[in-house]
């Protein structure tokens, strides 16, 4: 199992700046430089009850349903992620495509299966990734389907104004 050689810490301050500059970028429609490596995700706070948004980067992009798959790098204690787990229905927008949509959790198994993939078209950004958010990875697909076991990972399927209600 990957094992975690520093604790992980949420970003704060100016890390916590940069990581939430790509926001700015889809503000001004220029969520086209983004490409289909990330994506803005807009949520409903599960205490507050107010609309959130985040950038994320896109482990695996379906062109034919327009679903994707994200990770939460700072497992369950992601603000995010635990909000689209109380409140799953969302927004999120690919390039300058705006999308509502419905967030549901991979199994396990699943997620590790899409780290192993991710792993495989991005093996270097899969090595910095893991190093930044604190998990010494070996390289070997047993050891990235256990990471599957300690990062959530979540599908954004476009769902229909009619699927919602």
């Amino acid at each position: 199992m990957p094992s975690q050689y520093k604790e992980l810490i949420l970003p704060q301050g100016l890390v916590r700046l940069f990581f939430r500059a790509p926001i700015w970028l889809y503000h001004h429609r220029l969520g086209g430089l983004m490409g289909f490596r990330f994506v803005l995700l807009t949520h409903t706070g599960r205490k507050s009850g107010l609309q959130r948004q985040t950038v994320l980067e896109i482990v695996r992009y379906d062109p034919l349903t327009g679903s994707c798959i994200v990770a939460s790098g700072w497992g369950n204690r992601s603000d995010w992620s635990q909000n689209i787990l109380k409140e799953p229905q969302i927004i999120f927008q690919i390039k300058n495509r705006v999308t509502p949509g419905l967030a549901i959790r991979l199994s396990d198994d699943e997620a590790g299966r899409e780290l192993v993939d991710y792993a495989t078209r991005h093996p270097l950004a899969m090595q910095e990734l893991a190093r930044f958010m604190g998990y010494h990875l070996d390289g070997t697909q047993d050891d990235l389907m256990a990471l599957g076991k300690l990062l959530p990972l979540f599908r954004f399927s476009p769902q229909s104004i009619n699927e919602a209600s």
